[in-house]
């Protein structure tokens, strides 16, 4: 199944569920676009080098990686931004 599944759509099925939870674009660098295909390139990559009876278990392993980062990431934003001590005075 892996293997039928160009970079391109996997980018955009990533770009889709990115509209839940949308990442501010105007402060990085680089085009939305560029990396969702940047990265679903990685991934297609990763997975295709990876035996099939292991591809589920490594992109379970990768995205539940990826949600403690994300987590991470909005826990450390939100600190700085909605509860600093500068804010509340």
């Amino acid at each position: 199944m892996i293997d039928r599944i160009t970079p391109e759509q996997l980018a955009d099925l990533a770009m889709h569920i990115d509209e839940v939870d949308p990442i501010d674009w105007g402060m990085l660098s680089i085009k939305e676009e560029d990396a969702f295909l940047m990265m679903a390139q990685q991934v297609l990559e990763t997975l295709r080098d990876t035996d099939d009876e292991k591809q589920l278990i490594v992109a379970a392993a990768s995205l539940t990686k990826l949600t403690v980062e994300n987590f991470i990431l909005n826990t450390q934003l939100y600190q700085k931004t909605s509860l600093s001590p500068d804010k509340h005075k």
